[in-house]
C-alpha cells in the first residue's frame, strides 16, 4: 500500500509544518489547510505541497479539499477556547467528509490521557474526537504525545519568556510531570504510520525518554538561558487561584482548564518509548541533546556574539 496524496488539516502549525516536510521529501502530494496563506511561507517553497485557504470547519470546503485525496492528517487542537468545536464537531465533520469521498485512510493527533471521564474539559474533549475517530469504520491511527518540544515549541519558549520577564517565578503545580517528546520524532512516526497497514486501529502513545516535574523544566531552561531566578512552587490551593487570575488575563498564560489537566501527569511510562522504537525504529530524542541548540539565542552571551556578527566584528 503506497499513499501519495494527502490532505493535512492544521498543517500551518508546529507539528504539521515538520510534518509537510516530512513527506515532501518523500515526494509525497500534500494539501494544507489554512486560514492565512501568507503566514506560511516555509510551505509555500515545497515542491509538492498545495497549500488552501480554507474554513476546515464548512464541510463544503473541506469536500473541496479532499478531492483526489487518498489520506487525511487531522492535526487540529487547542487549548483554551471552543474546544468542543475543535475537538469534537471538527473529527465528526472530517469522518462524514472522509466517507463522502471515499476515503478511508484518516490519521488523528489526539493528547495523552485523552478521555472523556479526564480531569479538564480538554482532555474530555480530546476523548470525545478519539471516540468519533475509533468509531468511524475508516482506517485509523491515533496518536497521544506529551507535551512536544523543539524550534518554535509554545512549551519550553513559554518558560523562556517567563524567566526573562520575572526576576521570582511563583509555579502553579510544580510537581505536575511530564514527559516530552521531540517534535521531529512525532513528525517521523506519522509519516511511518501512513501507509503501514499495521498501524490501522492502532493508537500510539508518544514520549520522549525522560520524565521532569515542571520545576524542573522551567529551572533547567533559567540555567540554560543564563537567567538566575528563584522558583517557588505553589500548594494546590494557591495553583487554582494563579490559574483562575491569569485566566482572565490577556494572554492567557494559564486558565483553570490547564489546572485541571495537570492533575493528570502527562507520562507514558517504559512501554510507549519502547514501542516508538520496536513499531517505528525510532529512538526517542532527549530534551538535552536538542532544547540548546534553539534555546540559544536567548542567552545573553549569545546575544553577544550575534551583535558582533552583525557589525562585522
Amino acid at each position: 500500500m503506497k499513499i501519495n496524496n494527502v490532505c493535512i488539516i492544521g498543517g500551518s502549525g508546529f507539528v504539521g509544518e515538520h510534518i509537510a516536510h516530512l513527506l515532501a521529501a518523500q515526494g509525497i502530494n500534500i494539501r494544507v489547510a489554512t486560514r492565512h496563506r501568507e503566514r506560511v511561507k516555509s510551505l509555500l517553497v515545497l515542491p509538492t505541497a498545495d497549500v488552501v485557504e480554507a474554513d476546515i470547519h464548512d464541510p463544503k470546503e473541506l469536500d473541496q479539499l479532499l478531492v483526489g485525496m487518498e489520506a487525511v492528517i487531522n492535526l487540529v487542537g487547542i487549548l483554551n477556547g471552543d474546544l468542543i468545536s475543535a475537538h469534537v464537531e471538527l473529527p465528526k465533520k472530517i469522518v462524514a467528509a472522509c466517507k463522502r469521498n471515499g476515503i478511508s485512510r484518516l490519521l488523528h493527533m489526539s493528547a495523552l490521557n485523552a478521555n472523556i471521564k479526564g480531569s479538564s474539559a480538554y482532555l474530555r474533549s480530546k476523548g470525545g474526537g478519539e471516540n468519533i475517530i475509533m468509531e468511524s469504520g475508516l482506517e485509523t491511527t491515533i496518536f497521544r504525545p506529551s507535551v512536544i518540544f523543539g524550534p518554535g515549541d509554545s512549551f519550553l519558549n513559554l518558560f523562556v519568556n517567563l524567566v526573562r520577564r520575572l526576576p521570582v517565578l511563583p509555579l502553579a503545580s510544580p510537581n505536575a510531570k511530564f514527559q516530552p517528546v521531540f517534535v521531529e520524532n512525532v513528525a517521523m512516526v506519522i509519516a511511518a504510520s501512513l501507509s503501514t497497514p499495521t498501524t490501522f486501529g492502532q493508537s500510539y502513545d508518544l514520549c520522549g525518554p525522560k520524565v521532569y516535574t515542571l520545576r524542573q523544566l522551567v529551572e533547567y531552561v533559567a540555567i540554560l538561558t543564563e537567567h538566575n531566578r528563584t522558583v517557588i512552587g505553589l500548594n494546590d490551593w494557591l495553583s487554582y487561584l494563579q490559574a483562575m487570575v491569569l485566566e482572565f488575563l490577556p494572554g492567557k498564560l494559564m486558565t483553570r482548564d490547564n489546572y485541571f489537566s495537570m492533575k493528570t501527569d502527562s507520562i507514558c511510562g517504559c512501554s510507549s518509548v519502547n514501542d516508538m522504537t520496536a513499531v517505528f525504529g525510532i529512538h526517542p530524542t532527549e530534551l538535552e541533546e536538542v532544547a540548546p541548540l534553539y534555546l540559544a539565542h536567548h542567552m545573553p552571551r549569545e546575544r553577544y556574539f550575534g551583535f558582533r556578527d552583525r557589525a562585522g566584528r
